[in-house]
């Protein structure tokens, strides 16, 4: 059985699934590739969608024309927003989602696309041919695309461990793919493999959750998806909760060391530093013992609970052993042991800022199989990977995010900087223009992005129409005024705004440091008889309250972008006599497009930033 696309995606995790996604907008014949047993857009990890510097990723997907918001708002159970005690830059949108509806909402709407197939099958080899690609899978299916997408996940030569057990996988009960040198041998892997783990599922039935603190959805948090509305609910929402670990917990963990795989030696891979097992929090932090554990179901109907924190490939008679020592879980029953994944990463150094495959035209990677952890991270990957086939097989110019409006385009840009040497996740510190890229401006953010595309959908409307409130409101802070009479200054007093000592504007009044500059915002237009979308209140209010220390920040930026953005010719670079011959090495390795990119290359001399900055650029 022959088949011919346009665009091939090989993975139907987060990012096959926004690759799948986009590409199908463009009305191309597009392929989707994935294993018989796995689900598409599947939570096999924690369900949950967003986080810190996460949430943000998210919405930026969601303006792009992508998937993961529509689902994530279809499936969600519990909504939160993180950081609320915080600044609004660094708020994030955070959904805990039924694992189950999750898939079943993504798998129904990648299905209403008439120009996207699903192919199950598992894939057994991609070469190239004649400017051509021709996948083969293991029961004989030829398929045959201009452009390949690669988003396999944990999938490339995955393996599992729990204790001294060992099993081929992806995931659990998925079976493994071959790994990436054997899927195609032109491609260069990390000589390091990478390394994830999940904790145990518990039997909610076992759980005393009277003794845990519980932690009830907001019905406050604004849906992801622009089109929905803000704080309309989908599915039915429920509570999760907090325990703790103790000191018996962690004594058990510490007493079997020698029975872990991350520390007997059977890991080899790399796991990830900002997410660790409770193995590495034992040994990394010996004298701490309290360590949070989130109590999260999987689903309304399903039986298992995530403890997320206690990640573990301990053996299975140690983690039933330190589970049943934490508060509530004392008579825990498991249902699916705690492992860790090892699998092949690719060398994201030979990506462009497109996500292709330097060497070879038309390849494209995204997601896990980048090095990278998280289904956002994966989706933001995805989605990029999509758009830019799609344009390419079009023959159009490509779409490239720049880090400084968008958490993706940070994201993309420190993944192709350098060489990964343990599993990337994103956080709201990795932007050096955070105080801007924020939720709530995510549109204003974005919407250019999203014109490069060219596509005339509800959504493109929707943002025109966005914007227009927003240019329409700005004008309207700037230009109210409150004169210091005494019916103002008692108003004042009633609303609780503070004194009015002198003439002050509507931007004046949001940005006084004791108020909620949206709340404030929602009361003054609508005393004005002025009605706006409340994700149009909030951008406005949110940038009037920042918009001193984003007009410095932004002026800092353009000095630094000024430089950053000019284009260089990294084989000039490699053949200068001016430039040492460590650096050129990693000039060959990574091949810099901008001076930004090789500033942020591992290794650079400042001697050699300062000879491109004053003769080269």
């Amino acid at each position: 059985m022959n088949k011919s696309f346009d665009i091939l995606i090989i993975g139907g995790g987060h990012a096959g699934s926004e690759a799948a996604w986009i590409s199908s907008q463009f009305d191309l014949r597009v392929g989707l590739v994935s294993g018989p047993g796995a689900s598409l857009a599947s939570t096999p990890c924690n369900p949950a969608i967003g986080g810190v510097g996460k949430g943000q990723v998210v919405r930026e997907i969601d303006a792009l024309g992508g998937l993961m918001g529509i689902v994530a708002d279809k499936a969600g159970i519990q909504y939160r927003t993180l950081n609320e005690s915080k600044g609004f830059a660094v708020q994030s949108t955070r959904v805990q989602v039924d694992k189950e509806l999750y898939t079943k909402y993504a798998e129904e709407l990648l299905n209403t696309r008439d120009n996207l197939e699903i192919v199950r099958a598992m894939v057994k080899a991609v070469v190239r041919t004649d400017g051509k690609f021709i996948v083969t899978t293991e029961d004989g299916i030829v398929l045959e695309a201009s452009k390949v997408i690669i988003t396999t996940g944990t999938f490339l030569g995955g393996k599992l461990h729990t204790g001294e057990e060992q099993t081929a996988g992806g995931r659990v009960e998925c079976k493994e793919s071959v790994g990436l040198n054997d899927l195609f041998s032109e491609i260069k892997t990390l000589p390091n493999r990478f390394k994830t783990g999940t904790p145990p599922r518990i039997d909610r039935k076992t759980i005393n959750y009277s003794v845990m603190d519980p932690q009830e959805s907001d019905s406050g948090t604004r849906n992801f998806h622009t089109l929905n509305e803000s704080f309309d609910r989908n599915s039915k929402q429920v509570a999760c909760y907090l325990t703790r670990t103790n000191s018996e917990t962690l004594s058990i963990i510490r007493a079997n060391k020698e029975r872990s795989p991350i520390f007997n030696g059977q890991i080899k891979g790399v796991g990830p530093r900002y997410c660790p097992s409770i193995e590495d929090k034992a040994f990394r932090y010996t004298d701490k013992d309290v360590h949070h554990v989130f109590v999260e179901p999987e689903g309304l109907d399903l039986e298992t609970i995530y403890p997320n924190g206690v990640s573990t490939s301990l053996p299975k008679d140690v983690q039933e052993s330190f589970i049943q020592t934490i508060s509530g879980m004392e008579n825990a029953k498991i249902l699916v042991h705690g492992y860790a994944v090892e699998y092949d990463v690719v060398d994201t150094s030979q990506l462009s800022r497109v996500m292709e495959y330097k060497e070879i035209p038309g390849l494209f990677f995204a997601g896990q199989v980048c090095g990278t952890s998280g289904y956002e991270e994966a989706a933001g990957q995805g989605i990029i990977a999509g758009i830019n086939a799609s344009l390419a097989f079009l023959g159009k110019e490509s779409l490239i995010l720049d880090r400084n409006d968008s958490y993706i385009g940070v994201m993309i840009e420190d993944l192709v900087s350098n060489k990964r040497d343990e599993p990337y996740r994103l956080f709201t510190a990795r932007s050096e223009n955070r105080l801007y890229v924020r939720e709530d401006n995510t549109i204003q953010r974005m919407n250019k992005y999203r014109k490069h595309l060219r596509l005339s959908k509800k959504l493109d409307f929707f943002q025109e129409s966005i914007l227009d409130e927003i240019e329409i409101l700005e004008k309207l802070i700037d230009s109210t005024m409150y004169y210091s009479n005494i019916d103002n200054k008692e108003y004042f007093l009633s609303k609780e705004y503070g004194t009015l000592e002198s003439n002050i504007s509507l931007k004046e009044l949001l940005r006084r440091p004791n108020l909620n500059p949206v709340k404030v915002l929602e009361a003054e237009s609508l005393r004005m008889g002025a009605s706006f979308h409340s994700d149009v209140i909030r951008t406005v209010a949110v940038a009037a309250k920042y918009e001193g220390y984003i007009d410095r920040a932004v002026i800092e930026s353009e000095k630094i972008n000024r430089m950053s953005k000019k284009k260089i010719d990294w084989s000039v670079l490699a053949d200068s006599k001016n430039i040492s011959f460590e650096c050129k090495l990693r000039i060959k390795t990574i091949r810099p497009e901008t001076f930004g990119q090789l500033q942020r290359i591992e290794g650079i001399r400042p001697a050699t930033l300062a000879y491109v900055a004053g003769n080269l650029v």
